[in-house]
């Protein structure tokens, strides 16, 4: 069994993984993490859910999420302490992740030191932009002193289910072209050709690209300047906004797809224009990521709004019949699972697929450790 972590800053998500069987095992959820009634820090939220796991047999590693690995690690790497130095130093680039990454890691380490540990990262499945999708173009000397350069993140979903969209249509995925939609409270688009990843929505930092909860996405990169001269703004205030209070938050109160839509159907205004506003940057991109790869064989729903709003899959996807590209409205309705809600002979296949980033950080645990015994 593989233990998988993933450490946010309140909060640590569990899940013990079987490869072999990974409809098995137990998971679950440590909150509160520094509030009054949770446990005091990461370390005693481990140490609480150790005890409740009992770990008999030790679990033969322990899988870590990492939001950011930076230029340096574009595959998952055993941890030792020269790894936890260097995502220390990738801070910078992710504030508001690594941190909480980090302190997962060295608690985990401690509470088994005797297991070996593994860090996925994010960022890494995006190692293979091509320089053109990579590269920001501002002045080249800056950009190099501060790793300026889009990174991309959701890396493991989009990895996962990518290969699930390939096993679903019955197709070798080094010979598909596909777009993948991770559609939660944080959301990315992807273009992967041949299951290398060659442009993705999220940049340096998963403030760029789609719609999302609390995030605006895509934005005029004068308006944080303007919104200090103007309003008077200081650099945490405007970070603050940008992450927190932006997306569909930002537009119609609610981060939540779900309570947007029920407001939308009441004819809430406020509602549909995020709804509105939130599908067009979708369909925006599923245009241009047609453009990038040429060809495109299917487009892929998946993460919470992904795989539970029908109204928004059939909303994205809206007018683009003369490319091949819409939703059988029945399919797309009903159902549950991975599946196709493309109409029968579309020429682009859509899809639905549940991601499962645990199972797959286990899945690429993996090969880097012994299951033996």
């Amino acid at each position: 069994m593989i233990l998988v972590v993933n450490c946010g800053s309140s909060s640590v998500k569990y899940r013990l993984v079987d490869p072999a069987r990974p409809a098995d095992g137990r998971r679950g959820l440590a909150e509160r993490i520094g509030e009054p009634g949770g446990p005091a820090n990461h370390a005693d939220a481990l140490a609480g859910i150790l005890d409740d796991l009992d770990l008999t047999p030790r679990p033969v590693a322990v899988g870590h999420r990492v939001v950011h690995g930076g230029r340096r690690f574009t595959d998952p790497v055993v941890v030792d302490d020269e790894v936890v130095a260097a995502i220390r130093d990738l801070i910078p680039l992710a504030p508001l992740h690594n941190p909480a990454n980090l302190a997962g890691i060295v608690a985990a380490r401690v509470a088994l030191p005797d297991v070996p540990h593994v860090a996925v990262f994010d960022t890494a499945f995006h190692a293979t932009l091509p320089p053109a999708a990579a590269t920001y173009a501002i002045d080249r000397a800056v950009a190099a002193r501060h790793d300026v350069r889009r990174y991309g993140f959701h890396g493991t979903s989009h990895r996962y289910v990518a290969h699930q969209t390939a096993d679903l249509l019955g197709r070798d995925i080094d010979e598909l072209n596909l777009i993948t939609l991770h559609l939660g409270n944080g959301a990315s688009a992807t273009a992967i050709a041949g299951g290398r990843s060659v442009e993705t929505s999220m940049g340096l930092s998963p403030l760029e690209g789609l719609v999302m909860g609390t995030r605006g996405g895509d934005l005029d990169p004068a308006l944080p300047l303007h919104l200090q001269r103007s309003a008077g703004l200081g650099v945490e205030e405007v970070d603050e906004l940008l992450s927190h209070r932006g997306g569909l938050a930002g537009l119609c109160g609610d981060n939540d797809m779900r309570e947007v839509l029920v407001r939308r159907a009441a004819g809430d205004p406020q509602a549909t224009l995020a709804f509105d506003v939130y599908c067009h940057r979708i369909r925006k991109y599923v245009g241009a990521y047609h453009a990038v790869l040429g060809r495109l064989d299917a487009i892929t729903f998946t993460a919470g709004v992904g795989e539970h709003a029908a109204a928004v899959r059939a909303a994205s996807l809206a007018g683009l019949s003369e490319w091949g590209i819409g939703v059988d409205p029945a399919r797309n309705a009903d159902g549950h699972g991975a599946r196709i809600i493309s109409p029968e002979r579309a020429r682009v296949a859509v899809c639905v697929v549940p991601t499962d980033e645990e199972l797959a950080i286990a899945l690429e645990v993996a090969p880097l450790v012994s299951t033996a015994g």
